[in-house]
């Protein structure tokens, strides 16, 4: 059975990535792409369904690992009884086809070592056809190919259509394998050196981490979810994944299991807004370029979601022989809330457009077109009820923070022309549009005997998304109904010092059994929240508090689990990243 979820750590190279475990397995790792099939498995089902092992023979777990300095390259120490071993992982940014390279190094002593290799394609179900070419071990199945050499060369034997390999390391002596996918009609993948790949590796995360712009007191947070963020970002097309994995559960043995591994544009556009403040702008250059391909065409065809190239079929299905991360099924593959009506989008990609426009990225005339037409489309659609930021699967209903965020779309539009009069745009309307909606918010989303605003027109349940209200210029934090929304979310939606996205016990509202987690990007806004309404030093140390439960390499999933002290969700997840980074840019302007 795979380890706990936050007993992995990511590496990447910036179109793919894997999770490594605390016992030197990759238990996921997907090829050639974020959303491939997974040739390793193992996290969702077991060894059988694919994993490679490296560490000292016979141990179990690390005694140690971290990220080298500011990059994405981990190292995983054994401290064994006969010597110390170091395991070197990362993926170079990729010139032609994905590398995944591994190298131990024995530190002192003497260190027997182990390697256990199971390619399975086609997420655990296909074992591949494997010979000896050139040097390497090849295995073949279908499309796919995978290529494994080491340097130097380690003997290695083949059981229980498994490759296995034994060696010896000696004091200062390195041994270096190579992992590389290659589609299976082509001639075989060029050689790389994997050390001269290390040090080229470093250099650009390192060259990539110095534009950091944050230098506050929790700058090695920031930094470390900054590059989880541009991690998750597809290069060849600016895409940004909402996380590396699918179905990773918000309840162990639970059905609440989605595959992440596709670009929302809701969460890529705070992905964005997080970049740009941290002082990245090239992301926000290819991130909109991505935006204005995917979207492409007719408004009334916009999705929430996109493949990471901006492909628009996403089909859901399920894949019966995995059991599901800690018996929690199904797996699914694809995302059917692809086709769903979210109206808080709209109002976030606006937003983060009138950001990146605010921070000198220019006045390109076709991105402001398209927010012209998204802005005529939502004009006619913000009065209908939709499925909301949290992808109910049942009755679509009026809900606030959707509405909020329709304000928003029309409020971001009005102060881009007001900026810059050159943009054409009819001001009047998308004024009169904005007047309209913060009446009806303020009429029909706010419940005034218990000084609330709720989760949707009429209803008693809670939301935390309402906590963005005074985030988004909705209304101010000084507003008594402001007030009033953050007591009642911190009292009703806790769970264990955590917030919840909703009232507990909602499944008629989400139209899904079971139960999940505190959400941890709902726990960031409450600490958003209670700064911006004057509570500072609650508002820290719910920060770090929330900054206790990522793991020991400074990762997070989407959720937390009190009662277990464990994460829970697809990991690492960008939107609790997001929050990490908005929180900390938050308490750290207001220490000045």
């Amino acid at each position: 059975m795979p380890g706990r979820i936050e007993d992995y750590a990511l590496i990447g190279d910036l179109q793919t990535a894997a999770l490594v475990g605390r016992d030197g397995s990759i238990d996921w790792l997907c090829l050639p792409r974020f959303d491939s099939a997974a040739c390793f498995a193992a996290l969702l089902g077991d060894e059988d369904n694919g994993r490679w092992r490296l560490a000292p023979a016979g141990a179990a777990e690390c005694t140690s690992r971290s990220y080298r300095g500011d990059t994405l390259v981990l190292d995983t120490y054994w401290e064994t009884p006969t010597g110390t071993v170091k395991v070197t992982d990362f993926m170079p940014q990729r010139d032609r086809s994905p590398d995944v390279m591994r190298i131990a190094e024995c530190l002192s002593g003497t260190v027997d070592m182990h390697t256990e290799l199971a390619l399975r394609f086609d997420y655990g179900a296909v074992v591949p056809w494997m010979r000896r070419t050139d040097g390497h071990h090849v295995a073949i199945a279908g499309p796919d190919s995978v290529w494994l050499r080491s340097d130097p060369p380690v003997d290695t034997y083949g059981q229980d259509m498994r490759t296995h390999a034994d060696f010896t390391l000696e004091a200062g002596r390195q041994a270096a394998f190579v992992l590389t996918w290659h589609p299976s009609h082509s001639l075989r993948p060029r050689r790389i050196d994997p050390y001269g790949a290390l040090t080229q590796c470093l250099n650009d995360w390192e060259k990539w981490s110095a534009q950091c712009r944050y230098r506050g007191p929790w700058r090695s947070a920031v930094l470390r979810s900054l590059i989880t963020l541009k991690a998750l970002t597809y290069a060849p097309s600016g895409g940004i994944a909402a996380a590396a994995t699918t179905s990773l559960p918000e309840e162990i043995g639970g059905v609440r299991n989605w595959d992440y591994r596709f670009c929302w544009l809701r969460d890529a556009a705070l992905t964005l807004n997080a970049l740009i403040a941290g002082g990245f702008l090239q992301e926000a250059h290819a991130w909109r370029d991505w935006l204005l391909r995917a979207v492409a065409g007719d408004p009334a065809d916009l999705q929430i979601m996109y493949g990471i190239a901006g492909e628009r079929r996403l089909p859901e299905f399920e894949v019966p022989w995995l059991r599901g991360y800690q018996d929690s099924a199904p797996v699914r593959i694809g995302n059917a809330a692809a086709g769903q009506l979210q109206l808080d989008v709209y109002g976030e990609v606006l937003d983060s457009l009138h950001l990146a426009r605010s921070r000198g990225l220019g006045d390109e005339t076709h991105a402001w077109n398209l927010q012209r037409a998204l802005m005529d489309f939502l004009e006619t659609k913000w009065r209908e009820p939709d499925e909301g930021l949290w992808e109910v699967r049942g009755p679509r209903r009026h809900f606030v923070h959707s509405k909020v965020m329709a304000w928003v779309a029309a409020d971001r539009a009005v102060r881009t022309v007001e900026a810059r009069p050159k943009l054409r745009g009819d001001v009047d309307r998308w004024r009169s549009m904005r007047a309209q909606v913060h009446a009806e918010v303020c009429e029909k989303g706010y419940d005034p005997r218990r000084n609330t605003f709720t989760q949707s027109y009429g209803s008693q349940e809670l939301d935390a998304a309402t906590l963005l209200i005074p985030q988004v210029g909705f209304l101010p934090p000084t507003d008594q109904r402001v007030i009033g929304t953050v007591e009642a979310v911190r009292r009703e939606l806790d769970h264990g010092g955590f917030v919840r996205r909703y009232s507990a016990g909602s499944g008629a509202v989400d139209g899904l059994p079971g139960g999940e987690g505190a959400f941890l990007a709902c726990s960031f806004w409450l600490a958003d929240a209670l700064h911006a309404t004057g509570r500072t030093d609650e508002a820290a140390e719910l920060f770090e508090r929330l900054l206790a439960v990522r793991n020991d390499v400074g990762l997070l999933a989407e959720e937390w689990d009190p009662v277990a002290g464990r994460q829970l969700g697809n990991f690492p997840q960008a939107f609790s990243h997001v929050g990490l980074v908005n929180t900390a840019l938050a308490l750290s302007a207001g220490r000045h």
